[in-house]
């Protein structure tokens, strides 16, 4: 699955690119399309919404198919889909939000589900289900969207069970939108002088609101404790935060957790930047929309 519209004020957030990301008036009528890739097989495919969650650090689907706010005002059309191998199709997701709704960011997926045909086992037939999914981060509420913002508390070095080193960010998330994680962590003035990484941070970190989770790192097994100078860069969308520690690596567990010093932070989110992102953005799409890319579309309206 792949999203295929990207709503124009959020053209130059990758997280737009991703997911289905938006802030909205009660009231508001969203629609984007998501493209499905077939496999090398045909295939049966339910397309539904289902409720979703954010949970010690992960963005987590729900089994079946859940409701909350969100997907009962949430359609797909056509919700089957009957695609031939090596073929692909669109849908058009549709969010129709109340009124009346109350202010806050609802959680959801986009599901494109296959199931085998049922094989019988001992306690009754069992069929496979397979899902693949598109995330909903929908905001509602009256005015410009909540701030989204976070700090690097703390960085913790560890060692890992197989003896690796890990670097552990403390993340708070201090805004009022969920924020998806991404970095990394490079070292310098080691032992000797030594430097070493960039090394990516592990993907998958999502916040909500208010939740302090750790980001981890993991270094390859052939650094020496250290003294090192960690320096981390932390992203979520378009903010950007840097800090500095300097850590050392235990022969096994983990060492206290050393406060961090804030480095340059970069927010693309000032009107002056953001405009000028979005029109470049926008040129970029519109030149790339023959491969593939995502397209902008503005605000529909009930």
């Amino acid at each position: 699955m792949r999203l295929i519209d990207v709503p124009a004020r959020a053209a130059a957030d990758p997280r737009a690119r991703l997911y289905i990301v938006d802030h909205v008036n009660p009231g508001t009528l969203v629609r984007r399309r998501i493209e499905i890739s077939g496999g090398g097989a045909a295939a049966h495919i339910l397309v539904y919404p289902d409720a979703a969650t954010i949970a010690k650090g992960s963005f987590l689907g729900a089994p079946g198919h859940t409701v909350n706010d969100l997907t009962s005002w949430t359609s797909v059309a056509p919700h089957t889909v009957d695609l031939r191998a090596d073929h692909i199709t669109d849908v058009t997701v549709t969010i129709a939000v109340p009124s009346d709704a109350a202010p806050g960011e609802r959680y959801g997926v986009i599901w494109a589900e296959t199931r085998s045909a049922p094989v019988a086992a001992a306690k009754g037939n069992v069929s496979q289900v397979n899902r693949v999914g598109v995330r909903v981060y929908l905001s509602v509420g009256p005015g410009a969207p909540p701030a989204a913002q976070f700090t690097i508390e703390s960085l913790t070095a560890e060692r890992s069970p197989g003896g690796q080193p890990v670097v552990v960010a403390a993340v708070h998330n201090t805004g009022g939108r969920a924020l998806d994680i991404s970095g990394a962590v490079r070292l310098s003035h080691g032992p000797a002088g030594l430097s070493a990484g960039p090394f990516p941070a592990t993907l998958g970190t999502s916040l909500a609101p208010g939740e302090t989770e750790p980001v981890r790192t993991i270094l390859d097994k052939r650094l020496p404790r250290g003294p090192w100078a960690a320096d981390i860069t932390l992203r979520s969308g378009l903010l950007e935060h840097k800090a500095r520690a300097t850590i050392n690596f235990p022969d096994s567990g983990a060492s206290p957790a050393v406060p961090v010093v804030p480095q340059r932070t970069t927010s693309w989110t000032s009107p002056a930047i953001a405009a000028a992102l979005l029109a470049l953005t926008i040129a970029s799409i519109t030149f790339a929309r023959r491969r593939g890319r995502p397209r902008v579309v503005h605000r529909r309206s009930a």
